[in-house]
């Protein structure tokens, strides 16, 4: 992630913000130390990706998933 100096950021705020909400976030540093990371809205976190479907063909949920252990639960309410 590129570094930006404050001075910088403010000159050329419009568009270092039009990159950020391409994907591509920024960190605001002052005297070289980093203060602020910019990022879109919609961008997860560093390490924090989403992985849909990694699992695949994995497993196989069984047809009865939403009933099963009915009759313990039942038992446990006194029904």
């Amino acid at each position: 992630m590129e570094a930006i100096n404050i001075h910088e950021a403010k000159t050329r705020l419009s568009q270092l913000v039009a990159r950020a909400a391409e994907g591509e976030g920024f960190i605001i540093a002052k005297a070289g130390k980093p203060m602020a990371r910019v990022m879109a809205i919609d961008s997860p976190e560093s390490g924090q990706q989403k992985r849909l479907g990694f699992l695949a063909g994995q497993f196989k949920v069984p047809d009865d998933f939403d009933r099963m252990g009915q009759e313990e639960i039942a038992e446990m309410f006194g029904g």
